[in-house]
């Protein structure tokens, strides 16, 4: 009996994920999906966790946070977010960092001159991201008043329940143009033709935190992915799908 236990504690020793892998389930911004999907292939070849994504408009994936849901971190597309969390004592303080740091994009084809439409008014419809739930609906928002522009389009919006919805009006022409993420579009670093890169200064920084939520404090495979987002190997995805990152 001896001989077996003493083998049996030989093999797990011998295979890196012998009962060291857990999983973890996640909420993230729509915005970020692609970047994440690349990060948690990575992050699971590293480490042998698994990992759940769920996606979705960060007010409403706010809002499951709240009520309840299942999630162990929450990756939003704004700071306002987790910080309510952990002053609502659903999400621990250490933990919040910037993961990425959001750039806003106007698309509506790569043969279209999307500021050109946008600037002249010579198009039937606007989308952009339920600006109440969505930070880069609120940077669209702000974008548009920048430019002077707000008032002739208020009567064209077509308002996206998220950012990759936004994306399916725009890719599917029932939206002449869209405010999206620049991550949706980009390929080899680059943004396709047509597309404006809106200046950040045209408004607010769309930085992107991520916090530990209670439910997964005492989940070493959250713990992990977290840390795994601010090393090398996710920072280098982030930067390539158009985000800027900050030193953690």
């Amino acid at each position: 009996m001896m001989y077996r236990q003493l083998s049996i504690m030989l093999l797990c020793l011998g295979a890196s994920t012998c009962s060291l892998a857990g999983s973890t389930r996640i909420a993230v911004a729509a915005n970020f999906t692609a970047p994440m999907e690349a990060i948690t292939h990575a992050f699971e070849e590293q480490t042998g966790h698994t990992v759940s994504v769920s996606f979705g408009s960060s007010g409403k994936l706010f809002a499951q946070v709240q009520n309840g849901a299942p999630f162990d971190a929450f990756l939003s597309a704004d700071t306002a977010k987790p910080e309510a969390l952990v002053n609502a004592g659903l999400a621990i303080k250490e933990s919040r960092f910037t993961y990425a740091v959001g750039t806003l994009a106007l698309y509506g084809g790569d043969s279209t001159d999307a500021k050109r439409l946008l600037e002249s008014g010579d198009y039937n419809k606007l989308a952009i991201a339920n600006p109440r739930l969505a930070p880069y609906g609120a940077a669209a928002m702000e974008t548009l008043q920048a430019l002077g522009v707000a008032d002739s389009a208020a009567s064209k919006l077509v308002t996206g329940e998220n950012i990759s919805q936004t994306w399916q009006f725009v890719f599917t022409g029932n939206a002449d143009i869209g405010f999206i993420a620049l991550s949706q579009i980009i390929k080899g670093g680059t943004p396709p033709t047509g597309a404006w890169v809106v200046p950040g200064q045209l408004h607010s920084p769309i930085h992107q935190d991520a916090v530990l939520l209670e439910r997964g404090k005492d989940n070493p495979a959250s713990q992990s992915l977290l840390d795994f987002l601010k090393g090398d190997t996710a920072r280098e995805i982030i930067q390539r799908y158009g985000y800027a990152t900050v030193q953690p």
